[in-house]
């Protein structure tokens, strides 16, 4: 059966409860200030306490396929005038009207001939699916709430296993940590065999002092850079029916980890054939060069790219790992080559000429052994949370529509 979600909520006004003047907004305040897509600010009071739904009142944060923006919020916060905030009878109810309001198209509830909102009014009157037995409701938001826990708790683990790459790096090849012991007659707290690769003392060179026996070179001698660009979009032979990945700056800019599985769009051969750097291997870093300069991902699979990005494909003797923390410490080096009356936009021969320090060959081998260690978990998580996702969304309509029951799936 079907209610309207107004029936079923407490429907807060948050346009009745402006942010105050005598409420201070900070990033050190402890309370998290929401707007209709995520975290804007932290302030010093809060409005709302306990378990709340998010709907985004402005059509423009609709989701692709259309649905609803919708955000499950927990603890203290405030909330802004752009997102409707709802409560269920119970936290479950709370959990299931989440899941249930994120199967309904929510274009035909807008209104407003300039710019589409969803108005209270409209947002009461959407029809939810709502079995009427209390338990199965708090069944379902249960089932699909341990898929979603489960892909938090990838995301967190990725977060850590990240940072453990990029302490890593930062201590080895910008602190060089390591020589800095051995100069002051510490151990370097590494391994014997590990600690034998850096050397004892730092010596002068263009960019400041950096470990004997390594190098500054310019990123064009130690990678190789290339650009991608767009096939005309209206010769369908190109699209239709394409089978290559084909990456822009969109695919990384939603990614949580710097992990590239897949594309929004494929390619064909022949649309394949229209684009210079061609099909470039798994392996290959991603970096987005304008608008804005910066997204970073490592492609998992072959994967061409339009010309939003500087793309450096394996190369033997480098490694891309290392150049992904690279690129991540020193982006403002990046930005710096940057130009554009517009936008600023990085050129592959700006970039080329970026110096850095390149460190001794057997040392960088042992970076790259304990980074890609670390990757290949990140991998993992990251595949296991878009089949849990992918799970997730196959069984939310059916199970919110009744046309299976939980014992049937799980």
């Amino acid at each position: 059966m079907t209610e309207a979600l107004g029936k079923l909520v407490r429907n807060y006004d948050s346009r009745r409860v402006p942010l105050s003047g005598q409420v201070r907004a900070s990033r050190v305040g402890p309370y998290p200030y929401y707007g209709a897509t995520g975290v804007m600010d932290y302030v010093d009071d809060y409005l709302f306490e306990g378990l709340h739904l998010l709907v985004a009142e402005d059509g423009s944060v609709e989701t692709p396929e259309g649905k609803p923006f919708l955000q499950l919020v927990d603890g203290q916060f405030w909330v802004n005038n752009h997102a409707h905030v709802l409560k269920g009878e119970t936290d479950s109810d709370t959990r299931f009207l989440y899941y249930a309001l994120s199967t309904i198209p929510i274009r035909p509830f807008m209104s407003g001939s300039v710019q589409a909102k969803l108005s209270q009014a409209n947002l009461n009157q959407i029809p939810v699916p709502y079995p009427r037995e209390e338990s199965y409701r708090h069944t379902i938001a249960d089932v699909l709430g341990t898929l979603d826990d489960k892909i938090e708790l990838n995301r967190r683990m990725n977060e850590t296993l990240e940072e453990m790459a990029r302490a890593l790096f930062r201590s080895w090849f910008v602190d060089f940590d390591p020589v800095r012991a051995k100069m002051a007659g510490e151990a370097p707290g590494l391994p014997s065999d590990v600690a034998a690769l850096f050397p004892h003392r730092l010596v002068p060179s263009e960019v400041g002092e950096i470990p004997e026996g390594w190098e500054v070179r310019r990123l064009g001698e130690v990678m190789d850079v290339v650009g991608g660009t767009t096939p005309s979009t209206k010769v369908p032979e190109y699209w239709d029916g394409g089978v290559h990945h084909w990456a822009t700056p969109k695919d990384l800019s939603s990614l949580s980890t710097p992990v590239l599985l897949d594309t929004e769009r494929k390619i064909t051969d022949t649309g394949l054939r229209q684009i210079g750097s061609g099909l470039l291997p798994a392996g290959t870093l991603l970096l987005s060069s304008r608008a804005p300069i910066g997204y970073l991902a490592v492609a998992e699979v072959p994967v061409a790219v339009n010309q939003g990005f500087i793309a450096m494909p394996p190369r033997e003797g480098t490694s891309n790992l290392f150049m992904l923390h690279w690129c991540r410490v020193f982006h403002e080096e990046i930005v710096n080559h940057a130009n554009g009356s517009t936008f600023l936009e990085i050129s592959k021969s700006n970039f080329r000429q970026i110096r850095l320090v390149l460190p001794e060959a057997q040392a960088l081998r042992e970076f790259d052994r304990h980074a890609e260690l670390l990757h290949q978990r990140i991998v993992h998580n990251e595949r296991e949370s878009r089949a849990l996702a992918a799970k997730r969304d196959a069984l939310l309509p059916r199970l919110v529509s009744g046309e299976v029951r939980v014992g049937e799936v799980w």
